[in-house]
């Protein structure tokens, strides 16, 4: 898999989508947060707090094989999905997300035992809007048959218990409530916490941090 593309450049891209726009932000802070962060590392993802640019916005910027992406009918409530007790997220609008890995050997594990067997690995669950990023930034990353989820962002219900629904990035067969229109589009969905697919891996990180340590 190709390296990310060095921060500056993942801030021009973000730009040219319109996401600084959707965060509310001027475009000279994303680009300035970019060249403070040190613009040449090649590991490190730039990404854009969930508060401020939400999962149901950003997923139409997603693209592959031509096709725009799109959140599943049946997850209208996706931007409530928000991160686990576990995840630090940093308090900044925009912050770095480092060594990223789509979790291929984890296929066919069930979010339930995956879970607890990243954080024993000292790894971190990547959010839904994580891995919008992700692939933003880095299209290859979303493959057929090697796709990925994110459960480091849940739903909480009234009660304080999580919803059973782990979130998902994976590409749309164009079959069922999808449409034959959006075969071959990038998918926001999701998928039982205890159920196994073998197509799907585990996103994760080692970190996060609102800003480079130089």
């Amino acid at each position: 898999m190709t390296a990310l593309p060095p921060l500056i450049t993942q801030a021009e891209h973000l730009i040219e989508l319109g996401v600084h726009e959707l965060a509310g932000m001027p475009a000279a802070e994303l680009r300035a947060f970019a060249e403070g962060a040190g613009g040449g590392d090649s590991d490190v993802l730039l990404a854009v707090h969930p508060d401020r640019a939400p999962a149901s916005a950003l997923a139409p910027l997603l693209r592959h094989g031509g096709k725009p992406g799109f959140v599943v009918a049946d997850m209208t409530d996706v931007d409530r999905f928000a991160p686990l007790d576990t995840v630090e997220l940093p308090d900044a609008p925009l912050y770095l997300v480092s060594g990223l890995d789509r979790g291929d050997l984890m296929a066919n594990w069930s979010p339930d035992e995956a879970l607890p067997a990243l954080i024993a690995k000292g790894r971190t669950p990547l959010l839904l809007t994580e891995g919008i990023h992700w692939v933003l930034q880095q299209p290859a990353v979303l493959e057929r048959d090697h796709c990925f989820m994110t459960i480091g962002s849940r739903l909480r219900k009234a009660n304080g218990a999580l919803d059973a629904r782990t979130p998902a990035i994976w590409i749309s067969n164009g079959t069922g409530r999808d449409g034959r229109e959006r075969r071959d589009a990038p998918k926001v969905g999701w998928c039982w916490a205890g159920n196994r697919h073998t197509w799907l891996g585990f996103a994760s990180a080692t970190g996060r941090k609102p800003q480079s340590a130089g």
